[in-house]
């Protein structure tokens, strides 16, 4: 299984919208996808239709319980993709898990048992807290979202530092697979002359996809519905489809699931 983290320690850059879209992208051509959602808000499962009554286990106690994540994770209504959900109670995980030796590498631990999926995503909080390092050390790739605004810049160079510190204390392996420039608006010049800053400085690492401001991207989670089912013509969801074919052909090859 291929571990992808999408994380941005700013809120609202589009990091749960990319993990549903995207994950539902895969899982549409044939990946067997997992879709972990960190987040104590919970909006990625309440954005792929599972009511708050329905997580009787989740991402807390695969954490914080070490309950097996098989004994966790939850169907959807896609083919193709299973969600371990995410409650409020994740959000005393990071102090629960303060005293503990091993509080980074629970999430990795999680997912080291062979599983039936081809690929995770992992849906991380807006912050660099406990539950954001388990994502960084259990993954094996960064995805990261970008908002095409200035201050952005500013939170990617810490990120940046961030993931290099991982790196050089947690997982040696960890690497970024891309940047996703989020919330496009051409009629913005500011819009333009991020993307343009971003591309200068990280080169190929930015996708060729860009994520545009589009409606129908906000109104889907309020009916429990990626985008890409929502309304699969949108703009929103084209810029979704097409960083999902990119992505593909920046993961390694397939691996055959256990």
């Amino acid at each position: 299984m291929i571990t992808v983290a999408i994380a941005n320690q700013k809120g609202g850059v589009g990091k749960t919208t990319s993990a549903i879209n995207v994950g539902t992208a895969l899982a549409a051509t044939g990946w067997r996808t997992l879709l972990i959602d960190l987040d104590p808000q919970g909006n990625a499962s309440t954005g792929i239709g599972i009511d708050s009554e329905a997580r009787d286990r989740s991402s807390y106690d695969v954490v914080v319980d070490q309950a097996p994540l098989a004994e966790c994770v939850l169907p959807t209504n896609i083919p193709n993709l299973d969600i371990l959900p995410a409650t409020q109670d994740l959000s005393g995980a990071e102090v629960e898990l303060v005293s503990a030796d091993d509080r980074a590498y629970r999430l990795k631990q999680a997912l080291s048992v062979p599983t039936a999926y081809d690929i995770c995503f992992i849906d991380c909080p807006p912050s660099l807290g406990l539950l954001t390092l388990n994502a960084l050390t259990a993954a094996d790739t960064l995805l990261v979202p970008l908002q095409c605004e200035f201050f952005a810049l500013e939170g990617l160079s810490q990120l940046l530092q961030t993931v290099d510190r991982v790196q050089q204390r947690f997982n040696p392996d960890l690497g970024i697979i891309g940047i996703a420039l989020t919330m496009f608006d051409r009629r913005n010049r500011l819009t333009d002359q991020v993307s343009e800053d971003v591309r200068s400085c990280l080169g190929k690492l930015v996708f060729e996809a860009t994520i545009p401001r589009n409606v129908r991207l906000s109104e889907a989670p309020s009916h429990g519905l990626p985008a890409l089912i929502y309304d699969h013509a949108c703009a929103g969801s084209r810029a979704y489809m097409a960083l999902a074919r990119e992505l593909i052909g920046r993961l390694p090859e397939r691996r055959k699931a256990a």
